[in-house]
């Protein structure tokens, strides 16, 4: 499978399964990022999805899926199957052909590069108006390792998407710690408090860890989404 096709390749599977079309909810998008951001490979997850699906045939029930979020238990059940299966195994044999391939190409990959500056350019002269601040300096951080990480992306021979990616990932990192910083607490806490009522009726049947990282992901979606800022991973391509 292809690295960078991790959300579309899944939202494709469950759509297909679920037999007609229905958008993924903002609840369903941060549960893949986490799962992402745990590791989990993207045929794991594809596997788990169709077997909950396939459970779910099997039990004849009339209520049809409306949420990935039914299918959460299954895939880290197959996840946790898949790192037991790992254990004494030859650690090279877990990475995937071509890690690197992207189905992009460079020029639509600079365009990103370009764009995601411009936003984030005008951003700082937005928030200049009302003085500077923390998250200027980051802004401005963020703009300058962009322009450099397109400088390098164009004179690299190799082209190397994952390590240009790590890069982006950790850019990302550092704008959301840096919104999290300018955002009253009273309103994390009201945001939080909304996004744990959302998710109430799943939370007995998700681990702990993926609860907290799915509503954290949540909460920085709607931050970004406030403040304009940018989704710079190629993922979001």
């Amino acid at each position: 499978m292809n690295y960078f096709n991790y959300f579309t390749e899944i939202e494709d599977v469950f759509v297909r399964r679920r037999g007609k079309h229905l958008f993924l909810s903002p609840l369903d998008w941060a549960l893949m990022e986490t799962w992402k951001q745990a590791g989990i490979p993207l045929h794991i997850v594809l596997r788990g999805v169709e077997r909950a699906f396939d459970s779910h045939a099997a039990k004849r029930r009339k209520r049809s899926i409306k949420s990935l979020l039914y299918c959460q238990e299954e895939v880290e059940a197959q996840y946790a199957e898949w790192i037991e299966s790992r254990v004494g195994a030859n650690p090279s044999a877990t990475i995937e052909a071509d890690p690197d391939k992207t189905p992009f190409t460079s020029d639509r990959i600079r365009e990103h590069l370009d764009e995601s500056r411009k936003i984030i350019d005008q951003l700082l002269v937005t928030r200049a108006r009302n003085g500077a601040d923390s998250f200027s300096e980051t802004l401005s951080r963020a703009s300058d390792l962009l322009r450099d990480l397109a400088n390098d992306f164009d004179t690299d021979a190799d082209a190397n998407t994952r390590k240009l990616e790590d890069s982006l990932t950790g850019l990302e990192r550092m704008l959301n710690d840096a919104l999290l910083t300018i955002v009253p607490a009273e309103t994390l806490a009201t945001v939080r408090k909304d996004l744990k009522a959302q998710f109430k009726p799943y939370k007995s049947h998700m681990d702990p860890e993926v609860y907290a990282q799915t509503v954290e992901n949540l909460l920085l979606k709607r931050l970004r989404e406030q403040y304009g800022v940018p989704r710079l991973s190629l993922f979001y391509l």
